[in-house]
């Protein structure tokens, strides 16, 4: 890289381009809806005046548009995972979060081999496949010692035929080329690294002090990332640190940058409001981002990235998190700690950030059910080496969504069969069957198969995908 990718992304002219920027005329505002809705996204004038919107009418279009697009793609399917910390160590002076390095108070822990096989044990238990494995950020990283626990991960048993981590996600600091390129050879899906704030000045106010100090270091990590193999890869801002406008034109910057240079854009876009921490320095945002802003700038998000999975966490209450599935939300952590060893002993006073989702996986699931959404444990994509461009491939051809929503259901039934409760059981296979009829009308062969291995898996059969 000849120029630090910040002057090449021109993040410091961002703030001019709003300032010049007026909200779309009746005429605009329609012709942007219509190239939404045919799934070509957006370009940053685009989003822009879309950003500037104040109409409650055309909001409440945008909303709708947005809820389109992510129906056309995803359907009502919600990949479900669970956050694993393994330690919560850290060297930096993050303002904002409670794992920072002059937190005194915090009980510092790093799990051991025993321990992080108590907690997988503990989340196999009640039904998850998918883990996003996290850590403290160090100024020297170990990967021998990452490694070695992400195969001790893969190797726990749950007490319950076919209960074993299906996929682990890894959001950890940013390494360098060479050591991107060995984690790249492990079993790990998407590697995803948060920017936190894109505006330079803000983000030299958030961080004082550790590895983390250096804007470029972070801001590249995907290009580093990409260059050391990795192929899915997950962006994204803690919105509140500032103005949430100025981050998502930073962020589309950046996501269309990684797919113009390297073929394939960012996998994921995770969407974290602040929240307050035990510890933290700062208790509330510098620029808050109202539940109405929140729900623009998801849906914005989602028109102009169509098809980048968006992540919603726990930060969020229930009622939000349930609206906000309409509006293109595709991943959705539940039943989550953010402490090492919290899953076990609920150990809360050593939490990242605060909780406003303290649902376990069922009751998230059963909600999810009765709303007719379909809760995915799907790890098929990884599996059969459907990732990076091969993925972005599929998913614009529209051939990705069959694989999507038949998976969904036999993962589904699989966590009905094993985890559910009676009445979840009857919802949830009610579900299924209207599903199944739906996709019969389009493609009966394929319903027809999805039959035969829901009645696979009724008969003790496990890990039936597609």
């Amino acid at each position: 890289m000849t120029k630090p990718l910040r002057e090449i992304l021109e993040l410091n002219n961002i703030e001019q381009v709003l300032a010049d920027t007026n909200p779309p005329d009746a005429n605009e505002f329609e012709q942007i809806i219509t190239k939404a809705l045919k799934l070509e996204g957006l370009n940053e004038l685009e989003v822009a005046r879309l950003l500037k919107i104040e109409s409650p009418k055309k909001i409440v279009k945008l909303l709708e548009t947005a809820g389109k697009i992510k129906e056309e793609i995803y359907g009502k399917r919600l990949v479900v995972f669970a956050p694993l910390y393994l330690d919560n160590y850290c060297s930096n002076n993050c303002l904002y979060c409670g794992y920072r390095a002059p937190n005194k108070e915090l009980n510092r822990k790093e799990l051991s081999e025993s321990e992080i096989k108590n907690e997988v044990k503990e989340l196999l238990n009640t039904g998850q496949k998918r883990l996003l494995i996290l850590t403290g950020e160090r100024n020297s990283s170990n990967i021998d010692d990452l490694l070695d626990k992400i195969d001790k991960i893969y190797a726990v048993d749950g007490d319950n035929p076919g209960e074993e981590v299906k996929r682990i996600n890894l959001e950890i600091a940013p390494l360098t080329e060479e050591e991107f390129a060995r984690v790249s050879n492990s079993k790990i899906g998407t590697y995803t690294c948060f920017q936190e704030t894109y505006h330079l000045p803000t983000y030299n106010q958030m961080h004082l002090s550790g590895k983390k100090q250096d804007f470029d270091w972070r801001l590249e990590v995907m290009d580093r990332a990409v260059k050391g193999g990795i192929d899915d890869y997950g962006i994204g801002v803690l919105f509140g640190l500032y103005d949430f406008k100025y981050e998502v034109l930073a962020m589309l910057r950046h996501a269309n940058y990684l797919d113009k240079k390297y073929g394939v854009g960012p996998h994921t876009i995770s969407v974290p409001r602040f929240k307050p921490a035990a510890g933290a320095k700062i208790k509330e945002a510098p620029y808050p981002v109202s539940d109405d802003d929140f729900k623009l700038l998801i849906a914005i998000i989602r028109m102009a990235l169509p098809y980048t999975g968006m992540i919603l966490s726990t930060r969020e209450p229930v009622q939000l998190r349930n609206k906000l599935f309409k509006y293109g939300i595709s991943q959705i952590s539940a039943g989550s700690c953010t402490s090492p060893g919290g899953y076990n002993d609920k150990a809360e006073e050593t939490g990242q950030f605060k909780l406003y989702d303290n649902r376990n996986l069922e009751e998230i699931v059963t909600e999810a059910v009765q709303a007719g959404y379909l809760p995915s444990f799907c790890t098929s994509c990884y599996r059969q080496a459907r990732t990076g461009r091969d993925f972005m491939e599929l998913a614009k051809l529209g051939d990705i969504k069959p694989y999507c929503q038949a998976n969904a259901l036999l993962t589904l039934a699989e966590y009905l069969i094993n985890y559910g409760s009676e009445q979840l059981q009857a919802d949830g296979f009610k579900l299924i069957d209207q599903k199944i009829n739906e996709v019969r009308e389009k493609n009966q062969a394929l319903a027809n198969k999805i039959s035969n291995k829901l009645d696979q898996l009724k008969d003790d059969k496990y890990d039936l995908y597609f």
